[in-house]
């Protein structure tokens, strides 16, 4: 897929964004409040910044199932470090920690062990959320210092958020690392022909390594925004996220089979699904019309082009 393509495939979202911006303010009165539209960040920059690392790992022809269990049992994690009188800069660490430490697991059984990683990934998927289950059962953890809300429900200036905040930065950052640098390079190689980026010197494995580590790491930030800005723990927190976040990725035009992305498509595709998810969500429209609607675009996105190429 050629640069050209992509950037008509980001245009095109850039035209289903504004699109859906002037229905939704035309169905709704409340839409077009400041306020209204900056509560509507919350409703995706914490998938939004798990979608980052993962777009530049599905790039590298990788794929991660588990990233929503690793946000459950970060937040598992916190919780329990709260309850045992721990502030907010430590249950931060100890978020990033559990995510970070859960990335590696995934790295090492992709890298050392061999198993494919929708196969690791499913089963780190298992044990996980299965051990987030194991330690709380059906309680719920709420004794969150109050300083720890900041990250998840403060403002940075005016209506903007510290998580829209943070989502534009990392989108910035993802984007020159992976468009701009000799890392980004060799992922793309990696993703497109990993056998020829073995051959030509490439640490195959050790770039997938550090891949899979960066997806469970930002699967730890977007646990302490989500714990904080919900205040509680529970062990279903993030259920059926990875099919959102992933889904972010595949719409944005990352390809499926490696080699083909970019980042500018993953954050219009974010935006889309927040925009639209808000919207519906202001119209009283049943979340599940949304999931069907995600689940046909989804099949088109990756059918058509395929269909297209082999005629």
């Amino acid at each position: 897929m050629k640069a050209t393509t992509f950037l008509r495939w980001e245009a095109m979202l850039a035209a289903v964004l504004i699109a859906a911006f002037i229905v939704f303010s035309m169905l709704s009165p409340y839409f077009l409040s400041v306020d209204t539209l900056s509560d509507a960040t919350f409703n995706f920059t914490e998938r939004a910044i798990v979608a980052l690392p993962l777009a530049l790992l599905i790039i590298a022809g990788e794929i991660d199932i588990s990233v929503a269990a690793i946000i459950a049992l970060a937040s598992v994690a916190m919780g329990l470090g709260s309850a045992q009188g721990i502030g907010s800069a430590g249950l931060v660490v100890i978020g990033l920690g559990t995510g970070l430490l859960a990335g590696c697991i995934n790295g090492a059984l992709v890298t050392i062990g061999r198993v494919p990683s929708i196969v690791a990934t499913i089963g780190t998927m298992t044990l996980f959320r299965g051990a987030a289950y194991a330690v709380l059962g059906d309680r719920v953890l709420k004794d969150y210092p109050a300083s720890f809300a900041t990250f998840g429900q403060g403002y940075l200036i005016g209506p903007v958020s510290i998580e829209l905040t943070l989502f534009t930065l990392f989108a910035i950052l993802f984007g020159v690392f992976l468009h701009r640098t000799r890392w980004g390079r060799v992922t793309f190689a990696v993703g497109a022909n990993p056998v020829a980026s073995r051959y030509s010197g490439i640490a195959v494995n050790r770039y997938r390594f550090a891949l899979f580590a960066l997806t469970g790491l930002f699967s730890g930030v977007a646990a302490v925004l989500l714990t904080s800005r919900l205040g509680s723990t529970r062990p279903s927190i993030a259920q059926g996220w990875e099919l959102e976040i992933i889904s972010m990725v595949i719409l944005g035009g990352v390809s499926v089979w490696g080699g083909k992305g970019s980042i500018l498509g993953v954050v219009l595709a974010a935006l889309v699904f927040g925009l639209t998810t808000f919207g519906l969500g202001l119209m009283n429209i049943p979340g599940i019309v949304l999931s069907i609607f995600t689940g046909l675009l989804l099949i088109l996105v990756v059918a058509v082009p395929a269909l297209v190429s082999r005629r």
